[in-house]
């Protein structure tokens, strides 16, 4: 299995190291057919990258794709899921220049009712070592998740899973139900093995990203795709790899 591109990729934008160029050109470097960068967007406190400056994003990427035409370079986003309403932080003019919008729970997400979500980020910190709060957690990440892919015209949700428990069936089955991917996140944990069979039997489908905040990560994926051929995934049912050819 080899994926074809990479959709979930950082720069100096936001908490990567590098430029937009060098990871078109890390990607080219690959082979892909397709690079894009998915900024957090402006819900997030310390990664959040302002609305003036993603439009300057959108502006490079239309000049380097004249620059580049061998490769796609898209526009996307990883918005913040930032409440159990399944708010997330893309209005509807960003939207229309978006070339796709992903979104995840992040732990530096802006909390619309202060007490309340920032209640929701301490619980999952601490549901790691105190068992009592994870069924909690579990049903409101889970809610917030479901909300967020009946509202939004979502391409992927990121790393479901990572920061915070999740019912991955329930996940799954809306994820199946609406036509959104299930992010196999190389640079997180999440989706694991056993998550990635789950989904596979609501027959979801999913994308393998490297989530890379260095150009020298772009396309690292191996772990990924490791975790997916274990859970007994196929070419079919992952979004970007390369298709075997028939004879």
């Amino acid at each position: 299995m080899k994926i074809n591109g990479d959709y979930h990729t950082h720069t100096l934008f936001s908490h990567g190291v590098g430029r937009i160029e060098e990871n078109v050109l890390a990607a080219i470097e690959k082979g892909f057919e397709v690079i894009a960068i998915a900024e957090h967007s402006y819900g997030h406190l310390t990664f959040g990258v302002k609305r003036d400056k993603l439009y300057q994003i959108k502006e490079e990427i239309d000049e380097l794709n004249q620059k580049y035409p061998q490769i796609q370079i898209k526009f996307g986003l990883e918005a913040n899921i930032l409440n159990v309403e399944g708010d997330i932080d893309v209005d509807e003019e960003l939207l229309r220049s978006l070339d796709f919008v992903m979104a995840g729970y992040h732990f530096g997400s802006v909390p619309k009712k202060v007490f309340r979500d920032t209640w929701h980020h301490v619980s999952n910190l601490l549901s790691k070592w105190i068992p009592g709060l994870r069924k909690a957690c579990t049903k409101r990440n889970t809610v917030a998740m479901v909300n967020a892919m009946k509202r939004y015209p979502l391409f992927a949700v990121t790393h479901p899973g990572a920061k915070g428990p999740i019912d991955i069936d329930r996940v799954a089955q809306t994820a199946f139900e609406e036509g959104i991917l299930l992010e196999i996140n190389a640079h997180h944990g999440h989706l694991s093995v056993e998550e990635i069979r789950r989904a596979k039997a609501k027959h979801a489908r999913f994308i393998i990203n490297s989530d890379a905040h260095d150009p020298r990560h772009v396309g690292r994926v191996d772990k990924g795709i490791a975790r997916a051929v274990e859970a007994g995934l196929t070419e079919d049912d992952v979004f970007n790899v390369n298709r075997l050819k028939k004879n």
